[in-house]
């Protein structure tokens, strides 16, 4: 009996009915998108350190539901400290919803921030099928907030206006009649 040959296998789990691998796969392609944001920010070291680091957490989160939890409370809170620190940063910018767009590192961070979305409905789908902590579901929300946060700051470091979007499908709310 011969070994399998590793060269024909991308990953052993492919074959699994339940949800959980669509999420691993799901967290690996967010992985690979903060990556490619990391390689794109190198005139902001402290950004792309920081995208390294998330770029390592999306891995850890991608393990942390078939084996054990690699997410824990620590990086909830720091990943908490980060979110506080950029929306300083962008509170002005942010005041209204935008559209995804900017400079090449700005929008790769909003490519990442929808894989991050992504990453929360597959995890959603997992929750259903097997006991997910609910930290998980918040780091990975967070998560989605904070790659968003990065490109608005970074639009605005490289001088990149935002621009406003105003949808036609949500009307803004109006006030109480009594």
């Amino acid at each position: 009996m011969t070994k399998k040959d590793m060269r024909f296998l991308c990953y052993p789990y492919m074959r699994e009915k339940g949800s959980l691998v669509d999420f691993e796969i799901r967290t690996d392609s967010l992985a690979v998108r903060i990556g490619q944001a990391a390689g794109l920010v190198d005139s902001y070291p402290n950004v792309k350190e920081l995208l390294l680091q998330l770029t390592e957490y999306a891995y850890h989160l991608n393990g942390s539901v078939r084996g054990d939890q690699a997410i824990g409370e620590e990086a909830l809170r720091w990943l908490s400290d980060v979110y506080d620190q950029y929306e300083i940063e962008v509170r002005e910018e942010i005041q209204q919803f935008l559209l995804p767009q900017g400079s090449r590192a700005a929008s790769a961070l909003h490519i990442a921030r929808s894989e991050a979305k992504k990453s929360v409905r597959a995890l959603h789908f997992v929750r259903l099928e097997r006991d997910v902590p609910t930290l998980l579901m918040d780091y990975t929300h967070l998560l989605a907030n904070v790659l968003f946060l990065l490109a608005v700051y970074i639009n605005k470091k490289e001088g990149v206006k935002e621009i406003p979007f105003t949808s036609q499908s949500y009307p803004k709310k109006r006030g109480r009649k009594e």
